[in-house]
């Protein structure tokens, strides 16, 4: 047996595992109370803490409303705690700002795809547009599938639509 490995593996395994937990127990919660002094706790504050007088909660916590006979004991005070408390964003602020990022990324990828292909239309209606204008003589399919010369008004109503299609597509 090597010397230099644990004899107990599953020991350092237990032991690691602890200190990772470790994380979870410094959760804590910062408040002022009535007379002033900062508390500080792994619980939440009692009910009548207001939500302005919280300066520290651990992650994704929530604080239990109170019921509604407490509610009715704290009267106003209840009231404008709610109302803040309805006003303050629910996530961190960095889970809003990674969401606007999400949104912005999606938002240029959208940006990026209707530019390709207002440029592929652009570049196609110009193809269009050359061949229709030299003169050469186009087919078109008919309704039954075969294929017949382009007469001059079928010319020009092809012409028109190409140019709506360069001044929309080709900027």
């Amino acid at each position: 047996m090597n010397p230099r490995l644990p004899r107990r593996p599953l020991g350092v395994i237990c032991a690691l595992a602890l200190l990772a937990l470790t994380s979870v127990a410094h959760a804590q919660w910062k408040w002022r109370d009535a007379d002033g002094r900062t508390q500080y706790s792994d619980r939440p504050p009692p009910p009548n803490v207001a939500e302005k007088d919280i300066l520290q909660r651990p992650n994704n916590a929530v604080r239990v409303a109170p019921s509604s006979g407490q509610a009715a004991l704290q009267g106003a005070s209840a009231a404008a705690s709610a109302a803040t408390a309805a006003s303050a964003p629910a996530r961190p602020a960095s889970e809003s700002s990674s969401r606007d990022k999400l949104e912005k990324e999606r938002k240029a990828q959208e940006d990026k795809a209707r530019a390709e292909t207002a440029a592929e239309n652009c570049r196609q209606a110009q193809n269009s547009m050359r061949i229709l204008e030299s003169g050469v003589r186009v087919r078109t399919r008919g309704e039954n599938g075969e294929t017949q010369p382009m007469t001059e008004q079928m010319r020009q109503d092809q012409i028109r639509q190409a140019q709506v299609v360069i001044s929309t597509s080709c900027k």
